[in-house]
């Protein structure tokens, strides 16, 4: 089995969700006409250089995506990249400069400086998360609360800042959660205990009705400690620990490190800046913070104009 969940990188099914995205961002800002305020005042032919700059401190994310954004703009632009993703940068220190057409500079100006400003928001916003933790075994991980259509470059920004990756998505891990005990009591009126719930998923991924290159991980949600001794007689391969406040988390450490210390465990929620040092300082090692991608704030960059 897996030892982690699939660390999402610079791929092709990536890269393809990139274009989507700048092709409706190009319909946003133009429809199907044009740049209005460019062609009125900027005469064609002129070529220029303008180099995006930071008007905070923060984390790099993204960079390395500026040339495939240019590609799908469809812009004569040449670029020079001062900083690589995952690096951190001080205020006014440079990230990238674009040369080319200055009408191509002024209408691609708002769009590439979108995606680049959302990704280093989460990743200084993860980077952030990571340092509260630095000293314990805990690694914090994102979730699936993401942007629709941005979740793989959520993702990627994640791991620029210093976070582990949780399942890409439905498809790439079982996490039976209570719903799905519930839902399983609704036909047959048997709610699952924990334990059983892990027997089935095993028991489904060896069926033969799925055919997997790497048999995906099994974690269990629990929001009750009586609940955790049958899941770890099951032995899934993560247990997670849903709205435990600190002294419970220590009792659940406690009693995996009894029964079954290769299954690892996972806090999640009740999780903040201010939380999750004490939470990491519990024995888990896992936590999962939602707010690395549905509360980080764009980081504030500018295209600025290079004057000869």
């Amino acid at each position: 089995m897996p030892t982690d969940y699939r660390s999402q990188t610079i791929d092709a099914a990536l890269l393809d969700d990139l274009s989507h995205l700048v092709r409706l961002a190009i319909r946003e800002d133009l429809d199907r006409t044009a740049d209005l305020t460019t062609l009125a005042l900027v005469p064609q032919g002129i070529q220029g250089s303008a180099v995006i700059l930071p008007r905070v401190a923060g984390v790099a994310a993204g960079v390395e995506l500026i040339e495939a954004i240019l590609q799908e703009l469809d812009s004569q632009i040449t670029w020079t990249q001062h900083l690589g993703d995952g690096e951190r940068f001080e205020p006014k220190q440079p990230i990238a400069t674009l040369t080319g057409e200055t009408r191509d500079l002024l209408t691609c100006e708002r769009t590439v400086l979108n995606f680049l400003g959302r990704l280093f928001g989460i990743a200084t916003l993860t980077s952030r998360y990571v340092s509260k933790i630095e000293g314990s075994k805990a690694r914090v991980y994102d979730t699936r609360k993401t942007t629709p259509g941005w979740r793989r470059l959520e993702k990627y920004a994640v791991r620029c800042g210093g976070g582990r990756n949780h399942r890409l998505g439905l498809y790439d891990g079982i996490l039976i959660k209570d719903n799905h005990l519930a839902c399983r009591a609704s036909k047959d009126g048997q709610l699952l205990d924990p334990g059983k719930a892990v027997e089935i998923a095993k028991t489904f991924l060896v069926s033969g009705a799925y055919r997997f290159e790497n048999p995906p991980m099994i974690e269990i949600e629990i929001d009750r400690v009586s609940q955790l001794e049958s899941a770890l007689k099951a032995f899934p391969d993560i247990v997670l620990l849903d709205n435990m406040n600190c002294d419970l988390l220590k009792e659940c450490v406690e009693i995996r490190d009894r029964m079954a210390p290769s299954v690892e465990l996972e806090a999640s929620g009740g999780v903040n800046l201010d939380t999750i040092g004490s939470i990491a300082l519990t024995g888990v090692d896992r936590i999962s913070v939602g707010a690395l991608t549905h509360s980080a704030i764009n980081l504030d960059l500018g295209l600025d104009w290079i004057l000869n």
